[in-house]
């Protein structure tokens, strides 16, 4: 059975930072492709970071330059590295992978293309680590 845990949210202040790590088990991760997704309070899970299996890695517009996604095989771990926190990144943070080698592909696919993929991307969660920045 396929999990997936989150860890390392909390609470911060503005300009600190946060490394978010994602545990998977089950599986053999490292050929699938994963991805960190971010809900806000009252609004949609959004994609903010990307990685294929290769290390190739997309990200939002709006987390670009403060945020990390990386991954150690070795471990069965995603990590997101988040830096210059602001108020707005409070919220839900949630790591996702995908299932099989064509789903796998397809993110491969938006990434190498720029592209964050989106919720439907994904066939795997897990429950989700908060992150609260205050100002």
């Amino acid at each position: 059975q396929v999990q997936l845990v989150e860890s390392g949210g909390g609470s911060v202040q503005s300009g600190g930072s946060l490394r978010l790590s994602c545990v998977a088990s089950g599986y053999s991760h490292r050929t699938y492709s994963m991805g960190w997704f971010r809900q806000a309070p009252g609004k949609e899970r959004e994609g903010v970071a990307a990685i294929d299996a290769t290390g190739s890695t997309s990200y939002a517009d709006s987390v670009k330059g403060r945020f990390t996604v990386s991954r150690v095989n070795a471990k069965n771990t995603l990590y997101l590295e988040i830096n210059r926190l602001t108020p707005e990144d409070t919220g839900m943070y949630y790591c996702a992978s995908t299932a099989g080698y064509d789903g796998a592909y397809n993110v491969s696919r938006l990434i190498g293309s720029g592209m964050v993929p989106v919720s439907r991307d994904y066939s795997f969660w897990g429950q989700g680590t908060q992150g609260t920045v205050s100002s």
